[in-house]
């Protein structure tokens, strides 16, 4: 009775705190209290990673994976960007559970040897200890296929985006070779596999989301009512799908704007990077793509930041400090004035802070 109150209390607990994966609850009639008592952390803490890595793949553009993205309400269109939040979600998961597998954080589980002593190609052979990612592919799958019980064409969508992003998973894992032989001569090589940084995973599923296909099934047979039909139309439309591509059934909404009903903030407020080292194409463009083209100006605001600097210890024992200031300069997107054909600058002084604005 205790163990259940405790498993019920958890249960609420991941209500509260991660409202957008309610559906782990339902695995519980599915994998009983035990098994998983022992998989929902990896669970929970890989979901978290692929969002997080969402938010860093999209930093720059228009839809920037806002925490919107991990409701319910912001899955419910089959759109382009959901197809990456499905898909990074289930390889973070897969992920994780992986990487704990292989770290022995987890029961009955461990390194991949299945393949152990078997020629892998010329002058190598299986060896040492693989990450064990048909584990984590099908724990993953157990628990975030199991949201998708509806036998539509969404549900099958976002089951093959699912899948997808485990696929990535595979796709970028890395072979890891030691070399034997007389003195290093390296005759013979033992090699296992290894998972790839999540960031590469994440690099990957960008290009896949990138090149995503939208799904073409006939609407005629899916409105005749009849479920052999539907089924038939959904397959048809699968079959020119690789496995390894994302898909989505409808278009973008426009994310220049503020739509409070499908929780998108826009791109007002929005900062931009138009200075510094280092910087991507695809950053050095980001105030044209959220700022420009969404009918909106690029304001430079300056921030002045007091810290201590040149502290120094004078026996005994007191520390002295200066006051130091530092401008901080950030490039947002702003609403146009007039006609926005003018240019203007205008500056705002306060106690701490500089703005200038700038029409173009």
């Amino acid at each position: 009775m205790e163990m259940m109150h405790s498993l019920f209390w958890l249960l609420a607990l991941l209500h509260t705190i991660c409202p957008g994966q309610a559906w782990l609850a339902g695995n519980l009639l599915m994998t009983g209290p035990k098994a998983y008592l022992t998989y929902t952390r990896s669970v929970q803490i890989g979901a978290q990673s692929g969002i997080e890595e969402c938010k860093h793949q999209f930093a720059w553009d228009r839809w920037n994976c806002p925490d919107s993205a991990i409701q319910l309400k912001g899955l419910r269109r089959a759109t382009r960007e959901s197809s990456f939040v499905h898909a990074i979600s289930a390889a973070g998961v897969m992920y994780t559970l992986t990487r704990n597998c292989s770290l022995g954080d987890l029961d009955n589980c461990g390194c991949d040897v299945s393949r152990n002593g078997k020629i892998g190609g010329r002058g190598w052979l299986w060896g040492g200890c693989s990450d064990n990612v048909d584990f984590g592919e099908r724990i993953s799958k157990q628990y975030v296929d199991a949201q998708e019980t509806g036998q539509d064409s969404r549900a099958a969508v976002n089951l093959h985006n699912n899948a997808a992003g485990r696929l990535a998973v595979k796709a970028t894992m890395k072979r890891i070779c030691r070399c034997h032989g007389m003195s290093e001569s390296c005759s013979v090589q033992t090699c296992w596999t290894q998972l790839s940084e999540f960031r590469e995973v994440g690099n990957y599923l960008k290009l896949k989301h990138n090149q995503a296909q939208k799904l073409d099934i006939d609407k005629k047979r899916m409105r005749a009512g009849n479920s052999a039909d539907n089924r038939g139309a959904i397959v048809d439309a699968f079959s020119s799908v690789a496995p390894t591509d994302l898909i989505y059934l409808e278009d973008s909404p426009d994310y220049c704007r503020r739509n409070t009903s499908l929780g998108l903030y826009g791109t007002e407020g929005r900062e931009c990077v138009q200075h510094g080292e280092a910087l991507s194409q695809w950053e050095r463009r980001s105030c044209r793509r959220l700022c420009h083209e969404c009918g909106l100006r690029v304001e430079e605001r300056r921030t002045e930041v007091v810290s201590s600097c040149n502290c120094k210890f004078h026996w005994c024992c007191t520390v002295n400090c200066e006051d130091c200031s530092q401008v901080i300069v950030k490039h947002v997107c702003a609403r146009r004035e007039g006609d926005g054909h003018s240019f203007r600058r205008r500056y705002h002084r306060g106690p701490s802070s500089l703005s200038k604005s700038v029409n173009m």
